[in-house]
């Protein structure tokens, strides 16, 4: 009887030392969107302001990551490399490839 006191107070000291060492909430988080296949993956995704977004180019050929209302935009990303942004104004944005204008995704920013 003792012993499963024991073992729940234990348990109880676990739970709350899990919280302390917790993320707070509201901190940033990275997201990342994937360049692979002339498409945007995800395509649409939804961030938190302050978080950042990181784009990774996994094509062979350059991409850019451009808004339709020029909120953002990249340049030239090479294969293999990424660019990142971090948002800050709370909209939706479409944005696209100006090489390749097929392509094309959403970001919501909350």
């Amino acid at each position: 009887m003792r012993f499963a006191a024991y073992a729940l107070v234990a348990l109880g000291a676990l739970g709350s030392s899990a919280a302390i060492f917790s993320a707070p909430a509201g901190q940033p988080t990275q997201h990342t969107v994937t360049i692979d296949g002339l498409q945007f993956s995800p395509a649409t995704l939804t961030v938190q302001r302050g978080d950042r977004i990181v784009w990774v180019n996994k094509d062979p050929l350059p991409h850019t990551v451009t808004a339709a209302s020029k909120a953002f935009d990249s340049g030239s990303i090479a294969a293999n490399a990424s660019w990142s942004y971090i948002a800050k104004t709370a909209g939706e944005y479409a944005y696209g490839c100006t090489f390749h204008p097929t392509m094309k995704a959403k970001v919501t920013v909350q």
